[in-house]
């Protein structure tokens, strides 16, 4: 018999009626973002009479959840850079110095005396005076050697340290450096992410492109260069013993030390020891604050471990100079009063509100750490965008008219029911999107105007099926029951393998190919949905109401 149980029609109409509320939100686009960026804001902490009032201007209880518009569509910034791994190098053999140096210096009756000697920023080299004593001092370096942590190295150590002379050379191995390569762009990929999350972006793309490139898409922001200096700022913090104040900057700083500007003080420079005491890395919070003074300033807590080596550092040197440098820039250079435990402390300097709040997201993001080069930059306009959305409504519309027109024209009434099953189609196809707030982009559009054209493909088998059936003198109840019976089997075939080619391009390809596929594989679930439950309910429905003795199709 031709019927469909209440709990089944309940169903239905629950997932149509669920899906259409979550695409709602897009018809007011404008009101429903400034709603949703009002709320993010109040929950901040500006709590403004602007951001109620924007936050009032949606229902809270209706689903505020947007289709966002892919950098194509909306405009914004894209860059790719290439992640100077060298620079990992350099620092990794500036930090392994103090513990070669106090290795040998226990076993100076030995080796002799040790120096430091200018090399390539890769590599580590030491002289000794006692060159009879190298195989002792290459057996003691190779004890501060660890395994290598990755899958590729299991079995290595991280340094190589061989014999040179009466210098003591120590380089990287070949899997730290992979491992290395691997550590530094996966870390460059979330600062970069949390950096952009910060300033509240919608739907960045952030994804790495080869070896040591690093792909960044920003919609909605003005220009490539505002994004450049928003990520291209490294925020390296450190804490650095000073030597000697000079007023030169061509002063020799002898090995291990190095010439630094004053931030404030114009035409002063410091000689600070090159090796740190404690890094940004070890922070675990900073945000903007106030002196003693009330001016703009920024506080900031270490981990335990970065507490304890700023607490041993300052009880030993009650007295002495140490410089706060942030990007090769000291920012000052207090004397040590006392000894500062807790592992906190404040950065104070000629600051504005907006310049301490910058900077306390910047060190709270973490330091890059690398460089960044910047191979290619583009700024999207707006006008482009609004250019590509008008172009594919338009697309949208005429596919969308004509499979409307041709349907009614071909199946009559029949094509009339599978026309506002398209039209219900859509509308869960966007609610879907928007539920979990997918990025739509140019191909993106293009699936979906794919979509409508497939939809009815599944009504058009049904219905030549009931054609059919309806030439065996069946009635049309039963050519109708059967239509659906013998149909199912190919419909489902049909859009199994496309849905199959959706995910193949979702895996393996990426950005515009993935929005191609996305709109594709959900538009596949919906069609599918409406042309097999939402189509048949409303042809159930209207023969019991009328329940005709013949029927065309």
């Amino acid at each position: 018999m031709l019927q469909i149980d209440t709990w089944k029609r309940v169903l239905i109409w629950s997932t149509l009626v669920v899906g259409i509320a979550f695409a709602a939100p897009n018809l007011f686009y404008g009101r429903v973002e400034g709603h949703n960026d009002a709320v993010k804001a109040i929950e901040a902490g500006a709590d403004t009479s602007e951001n109620r009032e924007a936050a009032s201007a949606w229902p809270s209880w209706m689903p505020s959840g947007l289709v966002n518009l892919g950098l194509d569509l909306r405009g914004g910034a894209h860059l790719l850079a290439e992640v100077r791994v060298s620079d990992v190098y350099a620092a990794r053999m500036e930090s392994l110095w103090p513990e070669v140096r106090d290795v040998l210096r226990d076993e100076r009756a030995t080796v002799g005396t040790i120096r430091l000697q200018d090399g390539p920023p890769d590599e580590l080299r030491v002289r000794i005076s006692e060159p009879e004593g190298m195989e002792r001092a290459i057996e003691l370096v190779r004890g501060l050697s660890t395994p290598v942590v990755s899958l590729t190295g299991q079995g290595t150590r991280d340094i190589e340290v061989s014999g040179d002379g009466s210098d003591l050379v120590v380089t990287l191995s070949e899997a730290e450096r992979q491992a290395i390569d691997e550590r530094t762009l996966q870390q460059t990929l979330e600062i970069v992410r949390r950096r952009i999350d910060e300033v509240g972006t919608r739907e960045p793309t952030i994804q790495r492109q080869g070896g040591d490139r690093v792909l960044i898409q920003v919609p909605g922001l003005g220009s490539a260069q505002e994004l450049k200096d928003l990520i291209g700022t490294t925020a390296q913090l450190t804490f650095q013993p000073v030597v000697s104040r000079t007023g030169s900057a061509n002063d020799n700083p002898g090995v291990g030390n190095e010439v630094v500007p004053s931030l404030d003080e114009e035409g002063v420079y410091y000689i600070l020891e090159q090796a740190p005491v404690v890094t940004g890395e070890e922070l675990v919070d900073a945000r903007p604050d106030f002196d003693q003074n009330g001016r703009p300033a920024v506080s900031f807590r270490f981990n335990p471990s970065g507490g304890r080596k700023f607490g041993d550092y300052t009880a030993a040197n009650i007295g002495s100079p140490f410089a706060i440098v942030l990007d090769n820039e000291v920012i000052s250079a207090p004397v040590i009063q006392s000894h500062i435990s807790g592992g906190s402390g404040i950065i104070t300097g000629n600051f504005t509100v907006e310049e301490s709040t910058n900077l306390a997201v910047l060190l709270r993001a973490g330091a890059l750490p690398a460089g960044l080069d910047f191979l290619e930059e583009r700024t999207i306009g707006p006008e482009l965008g609004q250019d590509s959305i008008d172009a594919g409504k338009i697309a949208t519309m005429v596919a969308f008219a004509a499979v409307l027109v041709f349907m009614v024209l071909s199946y009559g009434l029949f094509g009339l029911f599978a026309n506002i099953a398209l039209i219900l189609n859509i509308g869960l196809l966007f609610g879907f999107l928007s539920s979990f707030g997918a990025t739509l982009t140019l191909p993106g559009i293009a699936g979906i105007v794919l979509t409508v054209g497939m939809a009815v493909d599944a009504n058009v088998l049904v219905f030549e099926r009931i054609r059919e059936e309806l030439k065996t003198a069946r009635g049309p109840a039963r050519a109708i029951e059967l239509g659906y019976e013998k149909a199912l089997s190919a419909i489902v075939d049909a859009n199994i393998t496309t849905f199959i080619t959706a995910v193949i391009l979702y895996v393996m390809g990426a950005g515009p190919v993935r929005g191609f596929a996305v709109t594709l594989g959900v538009g596949i679930l919906t069609s599918v949905f409406t042309a097999i439950f939402v189509t048949r309910l409303l042809i159930v429905m209207w023969f019991e109401r009328r329940r005709p003795k013949t029927i065309e199709v």
